[in-house]
């Protein structure tokens, strides 16, 4: 199931997407949903285009757990090795941002980047999860773009101000709780040129693996997110280009980039 959060005359509301076709094509309606998904729910039968609302982040995380260097080749092609341990770092609240939105381009930075990513979302809260329940707190799978001031991060040792500042993580545009996440294409385009396309399957570190590393060290709440890492093909964004993130049974995140101001 597709599970979508949108607002609609000054409301706040999770709906379960219907139908084929892009977003703006008139083809997808949202049956709302009574209350929120985590839990049990009820679909209240009531049902609105998706194109006449808006589409927001399709959750509220907590906390955004981000993984650097998950892909060999990804770390290879800014120079670095393959971690002995996942390098784990957090993207603020402030940094979410949905499908349609704009990301703006920080204006400390002259080198920002887009980076396609497969996006964790929990649907429960634990801790110390055991390998062979991980499906059991999962919620589902969104696309992300982790945003990143490359030269901030090359300056700086720690990633906060590179990864972290407003507009950095667009999500969306839906959850798709029903997915295996092992070998699924991701693909990066720009203004409608492909940089990025790899496969989940090349991840070094599989979700299991990094739902079980991260849960050793804190409680994830529902709505938090993890970010799995990104395929090689990182490459430069500017203002006023438009960048398409697609994972295969889940859709396309679009923003496109502004000058913050």
């Amino acid at each position: 199931m597709r599970i979508a959060r949108f607002s609609i005359d000054g409301n706040v509301a999770f709906g379960a997407v219907e139908g084929e076709g892009a977003i703006d094509s008139g083809d997808l309606v949202l049956d709302i949903i009574k209350g929120i998904p985590y839990t049990d729910f009820e679909l209240s039968g009531t049902k609105v285009p998706l194109n006449k609302v808006r589409l927001l982040p399709p959750v509220l995380p907590n906390k955004v757990v981000g993984i650097g260097r998950n892909y060999a080749e990804h770390a290879a092609e800014l120079g670095n090795e393959v971690p002995d341990v996942p390098v784990a770092f957090f993207k603020p609240t402030t940094s979410v941002i949905g499908s349609g939105d704009a990301v703006e381009y920080p204006s400390f930075s002259r080198e920002l980047h887009h980076e396609a990513e497969l996006a964790v979302v929990i649907g429960r809260m634990c801790r110390e999860v055991p390998r062979e329940r991980v499906k059991d707190v999962v919620f589902g799978y969104t696309c992300a773009n982790d945003v990143t001031a490359r030269d901030v991060q090359r300056r700086e040792a720690q990633w906060a101000r590179a990864k972290g500042f407003d507009t950095s993580c667009p999500l969306g545009p839906w959850v798709e709780t029903d997915l295996d996440p092992g070998n699924l294409a991701i693909q990066a385009t720009v203004n409608g040129e492909q940089r990025q396309l790899g496969r989940t399957s090349d991840m070094i570190r599989s979700v299991e693996d990094l739902v079980v590393h991260i849960t050793e060290a804190m409680t994830l709440l529902p709505g938090d997110v993890i970010l799995t890492g990104t395929p090689a093909g990182v490459g430069p964004l500017h203002v006023g280009d438009e960048v398409a993130v697609t994972i295969e049974g889940i859709g396309t995140l679009t923003n496109k980039v502004i000058k913050r101001g």
